[in-house]
């Protein structure tokens, strides 16, 4: 990987995310990294990472049927890499948006969850378990903005101050503003 890596550089003089897909038909530990060392000299490190490789898979050609299967086998990839939780976050975060299971595919997902290993099975299980809070988060977050929309459509309906619907939804006056010209 790093003489590719440094061949493109060379050509391009480019800043370069390198990324490498691994395929093999058996499970197979490959290093993410590339060191040269001398004795307390360190003179060279290169670093590749997996994770980003594992999301890159949710927008590669697979058939419907295999969309548990690749989720699983993502999650699983995570929890033998064992992230940092910001680039945990960032990557469950991709992979959630471009391979959004159904209810009946979830459901499916977490029988096969069920059927790993014990140990392998509760951290997948406790990754999700994050993602989907933080999603739930998200979706109250957005639900409170639009009724403080909708609060201040109806104000504005009535007549009443720009200021003072600011002062009561805490929307931006922008917001407010760009409400009021659309009624």
């Amino acid at each position: 990987m790093f003489i590719y890596y440094s061949r493109l550089y060379e050509n391009h003089r480019r800043p370069i995310l390198p990324i490498a897909v691994f395929c093999y038909d058996e499970k197979h530990d490959e290093p993410d990294a590339f060191t040269i060392e001398l004795p307390e000299l360190q003179v060279l490190q290169f670093r590749y990472d997996h994770p980003i490789t594992a999301a890159l898979l949710s927008k590669m050609g697979y058939t419907k049927e295999e969309r548990v299967e690749v989720k699983k086998e993502f999650l699983r990839m995570i929890i033998r890499l064992q992230p940092d939780p910001a680039r945990l976050n960032l990557i469950t975060g991709f992979l959630d948006t471009y391979l959004h299971l159904n209810k009946v595919e979830e459901r499916k997902l977490r029988e096969e969850i069920g059927q790993l290993p014990q140990e392998e099975g509760a951290a997948i299980l406790n990754i999700m378990n994050s993602y989907e809070k933080k999603g739930y988060e998200r979706g109250i977050e957005k639900g409170i903005e639009q009724g403080k929309m909708e609060a201040a459509r109806k104000l504005l309906q009535k007549g009443m101050d720009v200021n003072f619907i600011q002062e009561i939804t805490e929307l931006p006056m922008e917001k407010i503003e760009e409400l009021k010209k659309s009624l």
